[in-house]
């Protein structure tokens, strides 16, 4: 617990500077061993074994970094990163140092790098090294160099940033000084103007004060020995090199290695100092990076000039120098950056074209404001045209027109970015357009006309209203007959025109019905909808369904007929209240005309006696004429009735009376009489008289089964004896004649003790009963 509480007081300070790979961290150049540089945070599940966390190694080379330590606190792996005991950190040598670090949990490993840049440390800044030291840094020149040539360069590092004020303090006077030296504020120690001739073998001792900041300064010794003209010559191959690197060297890297001819040489840069980006071994002249050479991050480094400077160790003066052009070449590490990284708009398909959905924001990590090109590239569209890209605005390019199947709803592509580096690096920024339907167009239905007979039954189909509609899905409509009749229906969804009641041609000949199309489910709003309407016709077309009626259906007429001649009867007078626009029937006689005395002209009836002979009737006679009226015309089926006439036919004859004064004729030309009998009859419908001949049998059938039951309880009753005689004669069975307590008991007897001889119990009529003895024929009276 206490272990676990000084973990927490440890960790509390730094919570928030913890930090997850890849990390950047800076670090001061006073810092010593045992400095915690950095806490790392690591996620890993408690249902795992324990974490490890692993330093795989340092760019440079270096022991200046423990193995960093892995705990646990507040559900997350804390690691910690500190400074060994060797760790001698100096911004001017090494300023970039590269960790790669490897966590493990469980099966999952993760790598990555920890950048630790070293910052100098301005507030230790001091005299150092052989300056500072009692015997001074010691320098050769040779005697021949040039006058006011710059001879050392004292460096104290970050005092360039201070402005700090050197001088030599130490006297300068003739005859063993030749001329004052002179140093500079870059720290630059010159050879007097008069030069040095003459002056070899000499030792000149130069005190130097350095001054800085408020009342800040420290002294140290320079010493120049004069050397004698070298007996050999230091030179270079070549007076000047171009060299080109890539930016994504490593520090450390070998550049290139100046070679110079001469004996034990050695080499330093001369310009510039201190060199920020090179260095240069002393021995091999081998020049290596010491920072990354990263163009984006850093100002200056495209094109950097050096001069190195080759001299004998033993000999200083002899020397050379070497003009160094370094161009560092851009290398593509990073593929452009874009926001957003994903594009996705919702438009509906009225947008006018050169609408905006969006504009990309890119830059190129590797070149800030270096220029990109875009492009845009089609995943699945059937119109590529819809859409199109200028420079990073994405807009629309073609009207959006989602009312052909598959046309849009959603057009998928990809921004394409490129950027100028080599390799070139292409970043790819995916595009989702939804185009939202919008209910444009109103339906429409063309107007019809149905035509259906007066007989056609209920629910008969007389066709379909046709409805249509532009937008997508294409005629997604429904049919509404608002205020119509209700003889007819039209089908919500299919548009079907239905018969639903009778129709009558005599009453109505015409219907008209407003039919309303309404179309859902084409907009992104399911409540927005476009309604339409068209009107429909319905034709009745006739049907014979009704018979003719005669006025009256029975005649009976008297008539006096002349011999020889033909007289109308009566006339048929028909017709159908029904439809009284017909008036066209035939008439024909279909019984009754025995004889053929009698025909139909049209409707009227007329007793033809044209042809005189013996079938001439003498008495009158009657005839009971059927006559049958049918409608007549195109319309079928041609239906029909009967009339019947009565006629009773008294024959007429011219009589002549034989006198001697006179002749009496009777006219043989009368007027007949008609008489008209109207007899009134009941037709029963057909169902009524099933009905009633269904009940009559029923009726029948339960009195018949009544009757039966109550003759059958009659004679039950009639055969049946009384019970004394049936006592009596059980007792006579047993054949006892004693007394009335044993023919009392008989009744107790079970039949089938009863003796071979039989007794039966006669009933006679006249009230009193007797038994008789089939074996001995005694009767016995009761």
């Amino acid at each position: 617990m206490v272990l676990l509480r000084l973990l927490v007081f440890l960790f509390a300070p730094v919570v928030s500077d913890l930090c997850s790979l890849p990390c950047f961290i800076n670090v001061s150049e006073s810092q010593g061993p045992g400095t915690i540089l950095q806490f790392l945070s690591f996620n890993c599940s408690s249902y795992t074994p324990t974490p490890t966390l692993e330093l795989l190694n340092v760019q440079p080379p270096t022991t200046f970094f423990n193995p960093p330590s892995l705990a646990r606190w507040q559900g997350t792996y804390v690691g910690k990163l500190t400074l060994s005991s060797s760790a001698r950190l100096d911004a001017l040598m090494v300023n970039h140092y590269k960790l790669q670090l490897k966590f493990t949990c469980g099966n999952h490993v993760m790598e990555g790098s920890l950048s630790v840049d070293v910052q100098r440390d301005l507030s230790h800044i001091q005299c150092a090294g052989q300056f500072a030291s009692p015997a001074g840094e010691m320098i050769q020149v040779p005697e021949t160099v040039t006058p006011g040539a710059r001879l050392y360069t004292l460096l104290l590092p970050g005092l360039e940033l201070h402005g700090a004020q050197m001088s030599i303090i130490s006297a300068q006077d003739l005859p063993h000084f030749p001329g004052p030296f002179s140093i500079n504020e870059q720290g630059w120690l010159q050879a007097p103007s008069q030069g040095l001739l003459g002056q070899a073998q000499k030792v000149f001792q130069l005190q130097i004060s350095v001054s800085f900041g408020q009342r800040q300064s420290c002294q140290g010794m320079v010493i120049v020995k004069v050397l004698p003209v070298p007996s050999s010559q230091v030179s270079f191959l070549e007076q000047a090199q171009n060299i080109t690197i890539p930016e994504n060297l490593a520090p450390g890297s070998e550049v290139v290695q100046v070679q110079a001819r001469g004996v034990d040489l050695h080499y330093e840069i001369l310009s510039p100092v201190p060199s920020p980006l090179f260095s240069i071994g002393r021995a091999d002249g081998v020049v290596r990076t010491t920072t990354p050479l990263e163009l984006a991050r850093t100002s200056g480094t495209a094109v950097s000039r050096l001069q190195v400077k080759a001299f004998e160790q033993g000999r200083p003066w002899a020397s050379a120098k070497l003009n160094l052009t370094m161009n560092v070449q851009l290398v593509n590490l990073w593929p452009p950056r874009c926001l957003p990284a994903l594009l996705v708009s919702q438009i509906p398909e009225t947008a006018p074209v050169g609408t905006v959905l969006n504009t990309l924001t890119c830059e190129d990590p590797d070149s800030v404001g270096a220029t990109l090109d875009y492009k845009l590239w089609f995943r699945s569209s059937s119109n590529p045209a819809s859409l199109c890209l200028y420079d990073r605005v994405l807009e629309v390019n073609a009207t959006l027109d989602c009312d052909t199947p598959g046309a849009c709803f959603q057009h998928a592509a990809s921004i394409l970015v490129l950027d100028g580096g080599q390799p070139q690096m292409t970043t790819e920024v995916p595009v989702l357009v939804m185009v939202t339907p919008i209910n444009e167009f109103s339906p429409a239905c063309a107007p019809r006309t149905f035509r259906v007979q007066e007989d056609a039954a209920p629910h008969t189909l007389l066709g379909s209203v046709v409805g249509t509609d532009m937008d997508y899905p294409h005629d997604n409509i429904e049919y509404y007959t608002p205020g119509g009749p209700t003889t007819f229906a039209v089908d919500r969804l299919s548009g079907e025109v239905h018969l639903l009641g009778p129709l009558d041609y005599e009453q109505q000949r015409l219907y008209r019905l407003t039919v309303l199309v309404i179309d859902h489910g084409q907009d992104q709003n399911p409540n927005h909808h476009r309604s339409g309407s068209c009107t429909i016709t319905i034709e009745v077309e006739d049907v014979n369904d009704h018979a003719p009626e005669c006025e009256p259906p029975f005649q009976e007429l008297t008539i006096y007929a002349p011999l020889g001649r033909s007289m109308e009867v009566t006339k048929v007078s028909c017709r159908i209240p029904q439809e009284p626009q017909r008036l066209t029937y035939s008439y024909s006689i279909v019984g009754g005309n025995s004889q053929n005395r009698f025909i139909l002209q049209g409707a009227i009836l007329v007793h033809s006696d044209l042809v005189l002979g013996p079938f001439w009737p003498e008495q009158p006679r009657t005839y009971e004429l059927l006559i049958c009226v049918a409608d007549a015309g195109p319309s079928t089926p041609h239906l029909s009735t009967t009339a019947t006439i009565i006629v009773h036919l008294v024959p007429r004859r011219a009589s002549t009376v034989a006198t001697s004064t006179h002749r009496t004729i009777v006219p043989s030309t009368m007027t007949p009489m008609l008489v008209t009998d109207t007899e009134a009859f009941w037709q029963p419908q057909p169902w009524f008289v099933v009905v009633l001949t269904a009940t009559g049998a029923l009726l029948l059938l339960a009195l018949g089964w009544l009757l039966g039951r109550l003759l059958q309880g009659l004679a039950q009753l009639l055969q049946a004896p009384s019970k004394p005689a049936q006592a009596l004669l059980l007792n006579s069975i047993q054949g006892t004649e004693g007394s009335i307590e044993g023919f009392m008991e008989a009744p107790k007897m079970e039949m089938s003790q009863a003796p071979s001889s039989v007794m039966s119990l006669v009933f006679l009529g006249t009230g009193r009963d007797y038994l008789f003895n089939t074996h001995t024929g005694a009767r016995r009276w009761l």
